[in-house]
């Protein structure tokens, strides 16, 4: 079996971090001749994702990202070290009590990137999480 080629990125949890995966995602999209659109939607779905990460894990190290480049899709792990988190806990704002508040405007994340990604899951434990996303490439991306 071919190996899939792969990008790999090992972020520090610093503040602006997420742009660096932003831009090996538009180098990634470019490589793969995506659309501007579906480009986009990756790099706003991966800002959340690191996001995520880095502020919901407790990790205390890294958070490495994975693209992996197939013919017909991509594919992005998210992977923390950290606290891991119960998904069915999760639970998605009231759009009315968020805008009629001064409640912080947040938790849209996982919503978010499940609307811009094809394909999203999680396989989450007390040693870490790893959020799979997948963007198709179609016909007319080429």
């Amino acid at each position: 079996m071919e190996k899939k080629p792969t990008v790999e990125l090992k972020l520090p949890i610093l503040k602006n971090m997420e742009l660096v995966a932003t831009q090996t995602a538009d180098v990634v999209s470019k490589h793969m001749q995506l659309s501007e659109e579906k480009s986009d939607e990756i790099s706003m779905a991966l800002i959340e994702a690191c996001i995520n990460a880095f502020e919901h894990s407790e990790s205390k190290s890294e958070v490495y990202i994975h693209f992996i480049i197939d013919d017909d899709n991509l594919m992005i792990k998210v992977i923390d070290k950290g606290i891991g988190f119960d998904a069915s806990q999760v639970k998605i704002p009231k759009i009315e009590s968020k805008i009629n508040s001064d409640e912080r405007k947040r938790g849209w994340g996982l919503m978010l990137i499940k609307e811009l990604m094809d394909s999203v899951d999680f396989e989450s434990s007390d040693s870490g999480t790893t959020l799979t996303m997948i963007k198709k490439k179609d016909q007319n991306d080429e």
